[in-house]
């Protein structure tokens, strides 16, 4: 059984790519698809290095949604220069030709996902405290017992270190954090550096509730 969550259309359909690349340079550049779904899309002729779990932007013709990148295709292999994409936003339309409908997969995955934490699709609010003494609210995307993406038009840069306050119900944690990655227009990337183990526990007691489908 493949890993893939529906099936997906093989076509070739270029499309803009954006954000930023594995060493936080800011880029816009081409691409083609190799085969879409309403979920995930594979790209080649990706010419940015980029990080497994960043969030880039995807536009094709007038629409624009951003991905989680997924996996990238080794160097030397015939996957160099693809990589594989999860709508963080499904419910939001970017193609404009029919896609097939869900169906089981038997698609077998030939490149390996390096991902360290499942991440769960959520919607959090936290306050952010920079250690220059600004402070601002904002609202998660994603969490993972290792991090979160946070939603925010200018990200912040990448290694800037800040402390984050998060509200999962009627509690509130804590958190030391490091921006991983940003993507402007879309947010920032955060992972843990410090989290006392109470609060860790709250966050794996709080994704335990996540339906399955929430899982990114």
């Amino acid at each position: 059984m493949g890993r893939r969550r529906e099936p997906r259309k093989e076509i070739q359909a270029q499309v803009r790519i954006f954000g930023t690349d594995s060493s936080g340079k800011v880029f816009s550049d081409k691409a083609v698809t190799v085969n879409v779904s309403r979920n995930g899309a594979e790209l080649s002729g990706v010419h940015p290095t980029l990080n497994l779990d960043e969030i880039i932007g995807l536009s094709y013709g007038t629409n624009r949604v951003h991905f989680r990148v997924k996996w990238v295709g080794e160097p030397g292999t015939a996957k160099e220069g693809h990589v594989g994409l999860l709508n963080t936003s499904p419910e939001k339309p970017l193609w404009d030709f029919p896609l097939p409908v869900p169906a089981p997969d038997t698609h077998a995955l030939q490149v390996a996902d390096h991902r360290k934490y499942s991440r769960f699709k959520c919607q959090n609010s936290v306050e952010l405290h920079t250690q220059e003494g600004a402070s601002f609210w904002a609202s998660t995307s994603d969490l993972s017992v290792g991090g979160c993406f946070i939603e925010m038009t200018i990200p912040l840069p990448k290694g800037t270190k800040l402390k984050i306050g998060m509200w999962i119900g009627e509690t509130k944690l804590w958190a030391e954090c490091e921006v991983a990655y940003s993507s402007p227009g879309f947010g920032t990337g955060m992972k843990f550096s410090r989290i006392a183990e109470p609060d860790l526990e709250r966050i794996r007691q709080f994704l335990a509730t996540l339906p399955r489908e929430a899982a990114l």
